[in-house]
């Protein structure tokens, strides 16, 4: 399944959008929309879709700045603009950020097709060619392949200093790789099978445009996050991994692990980036949970336990249940009422609840909406707006999307078949 977000400030070119185009029969899904690039931000990150399509005037965060933001954080995903101005100026700055496609409204589902399809088709090609590029490069530049594995091996040894770590740094570069940065993060990741799950995030790392460097470790890859400031690295090391996360349970690995270190300022901290990240890992696999996990430090000697790290949950759901109906809410105003930042909120909530902020929220408001169907003669369309939601045709969409029919269908459902 591809997984598409939506972003458009204009309420009829969404519904269109969502009601013209085929999901339910084809290979596409909507996973989520927003009216601007603020409030869509923190959802993509939550719903880490394959493609984006997003207008480019809107207010607060227009398209190119978010289109910036996801290059920067979210290589991976596919980016399609929708526009009502056919200016060449849009157009060129899209092409300069790696954007796919570049469509004028209004647009047919036909069309939309054709242009997912190509996006799709990119997409696939673009790893297919990475992939190729891994096989040929190891091929003809083993050794060059070999002796990059065992510098970035290198800046993980316990005997190195900040000056061999410095050094280490330049013969990357000398390599063509551009490894110095402002702040660094490491990503301890273990799986099984390794080499299969290696092969992954080594691609996964090709794809982030040199933000993110792979190398093998006994039990599975670490991998160093380059950042220009604090943010940035936790953001794009959170993205990282929930990406990590995905892929490696698509390609059938399992007893996944994938822990953040903390965020350093110095070639020199890198090891303690990496000690900091092994010592989440190892304490998850004492604690033998099942399933894919994830989690990281937020700032320096702090380790969050899962005691703590529940109490946030409960304290973000408890802050859910009484503003679910506000329709403004956003993931970012439950992470400051938690005080952690939006990206790491996501992946703690999305471990501890078993459901992304989205979802949960979604169905928060669902199951009131199903309250209100059964207990009480109101239009569907004022229970959307009591309910959190402003468009009541993307209700209606929600609502189906999730139970399986209509909330008109659903209320007569009830009426046929009242409790016992």
């Amino acid at each position: 399944m591809i997984r598409v977000f939506l972003v458009d400030d204009e309420i009829v070119i969404r519904e269109g959008i969502r009601a013209s185009f085929p999901w339910d029969s084809t290979e596409y899904s909507l996973v989520g929309e927003a009216p601007d690039g603020e409030v869509a931000l923190p959802m993509i990150r939550d719903t880490n879709p394959d493609i984006l399509i997003t207008d480019i005037r809107m207010p607060f965060m227009d398209g190119m700045e978010l289109c910036r933001i996801v290059r920067s954080q979210m290589p991976w995903i596919g980016i399609i603009i929708l526009s009502g101005y056919d200016e060449f100026e849009y157009a060129r700055q899209g092409i300069q950020l790696g954007v796919k496609e570049y469509l004028l409204k209004p647009i047919t589902a036909e069309e939309l097709r054709r242009v997912l399809d190509r996006v799709s088709a990119q997409l696939t090609e673009e790893r297919r060619n990475r992939e190729r590029s891994e096989r040929l490069r190891q091929r003809m530049e083993g050794t060059n392949l070999f002796l990059r594995e065992r510098l970035l091996t290198a800046l993980y040894s316990e005997d190195t200093t900040e000056t061999d770590a410095e050094k280490t740094l330049q013969e990357l570069r000398n390599m063509g790789i551009q490894a110095q940065s402002a702040r660094y993060a490491v990503i301890d990741a273990a799986f099984h099978p390794v080499k299969t799950g290696y092969e992954v995030l080594t691609e996964l790392a090709e794809s982030s445009g040199g933000a993110v460097l792979a190398s093998p470790c006994r039990t599975g890859s670490r991998l160093l996050v380059l950042g220009d400031s604090e943010a940035d690295t936790e953001e794009r090391a959170y993205a990282f991994a929930a990406s990590s996360a995905q892929d490696l349970e698509r390609s059938g690995c399992t007893e996944i692990r994938i822990s953040i270190g903390e965020i350093v300022d110095s070639p020199g901290g890198i090891l303690r980036s990496l000690q900091t990240a092994r010592h989440l890992r190892h304490a998850l696999a004492e604690q033998e949970r099942g399933g894919t996990v994830i989690v990281g430090v937020r700032e320096v000697g702090e380790l969050p336990s899962e005691k703590k790290t529940l109490s946030v949950v409960n304290e973000a759901k408890f802050f859910l249940s009484q503003h679910f109906t506000d329709p403004n809410l956003m993931l970012q105003d439950v992470a400051r009422a938690v005080g952690m930042s939006n990206s790491r909120f996501s992946t703690v909530f999305a471990q501890q609840s078993g459901k992304t902020f989205t979802e949960y929220l979604t169905g928060l408001r669902l199951n009131r909406a199903k309250e209100l169907l059964r207990e009480t003669d109101r239009r569907s369309s004022e229970i959307a707006f009591e309910v959190g939601y402003n468009d009541a045709h993307y209700f209606s969409y929600l609502f189906k999307k999730s139970v399986g029919m209509t909330p008109g269908e659903y209320r007569s459902e009830g009426k046929d078949n009242p409790p016992d």
